[in-house]
């Protein structure tokens, strides 16, 4: 996935990274690019190394992407996760090992969080897990985005802007965080703010099919129709099948339409 070179980007090292943890958890190469791959397919991520949670549930590589776990090859959701003990952090050693011990409780309250989520009556902890593993990781984007869903999904979308900007900031390649941005800036009526991200998303990850939607129906909303016409029209053509799919060529066959109209009148 990742050709051997003499220098990385910090986002190719970054990869490496969740790579490296992986394999240490005895998972195939195999097994990881398939995934890999699969997320692609299923998500329109470039990167699902980068732009979902990841981690493993046994032999599986599983995703976290819009709020649920995602077996990509199966196509199936998963609920079942082993649990996650949560260590205390030890403060000994050179900074650099103080700093690695706290990613790696952070890791762990991580996946902590994220295996509760499906359990009833653990918000109030899932939502402490996370703000813990943000504090001894500020940059932890896959923490912020779910603590920010939380938000979101109990329309408390001032929090959840907070926290979408903030995995923004910790990762400026992470096109779910802006889409999810673009969500929260919507629900709060700043339109203008919430085309911005979607366009930011869209231009780190291209095939962003629910980008494309989202951006159309800002467009469509503050009466700029024209604009709204390609993203319908990609939305389509990247997702061709169902209710979605079929609400965007008929607004995109609308708009064409009616510019048809506005020629033979001006004419």
């Amino acid at each position: 996935m990742i050709d051997p070179l003499e220098t990385y980007t910090f986002q190719q090292l970054s990869q490496l990274r969740m790579l490296r943890l992986l394999s240490s958890q005895r998972i195939r190469s195999s097994r990881i690019s398939a995934s890999v791959a699969a997320m692609q397919r299923v998500s329109g991520m470039a990167n699902p190394l980068l732009e979902a949670g990841l981690f493993s549930a046994g032999s599986r590589v599983v995703f976290r992407h819009e709020g649920a776990i995602v077996d990509p090859l199966s196509r199936q959701l998963v609920f079942d996760f082993d649990t996650v003990s949560t260590s205390r952090l030890r403060t000994v050693g050179s900074a650099a090992d103080v700093q690695r011990a706290r990613e790696s409780q952070a890791a762990e309250l991580f996946y902590e969080a994220v295996r509760l989520e499906d359990e009833q009556g653990t918000l109030r902890r899932v939502i402490e897990l996370y703000i813990r593993a943000i504090e001894l990781q500020p940059t932890h984007a896959a923490a912020l985005i779910n603590l920010g869903t939380i938000y979101y999904n109990q329309r408390q979308y001032i929090q959840a802007e907070q926290a979408y900007r903030r995995a923004t900031e910790a990762d400026p390649n992470y096109a779910l965080a802006f889409f999810d941005l673009g969500n929260a800036l919507d629900e709060l009526q700043r339109l203008m703010e919430a085309i911005e991200v979607y366009k930011i998303a869209i231009r780190l990850v291209p095939k962003y099919a629910d980008a494309h939607y989202n951006l159309a129906l800002a467009y469509e909303r503050i009466g700029e129709h024209r604009r709204a016409l390609p993203h319908w029209m990609t939305y389509a053509r990247l997702d061709p099948t169902g209710p979605w799919s079929n609400h965007a060529r008929g607004q995109a066959r609308r708009l064409i339409e009616a510019e048809h109209l506005q020629i033979v009148a001006r004419r």
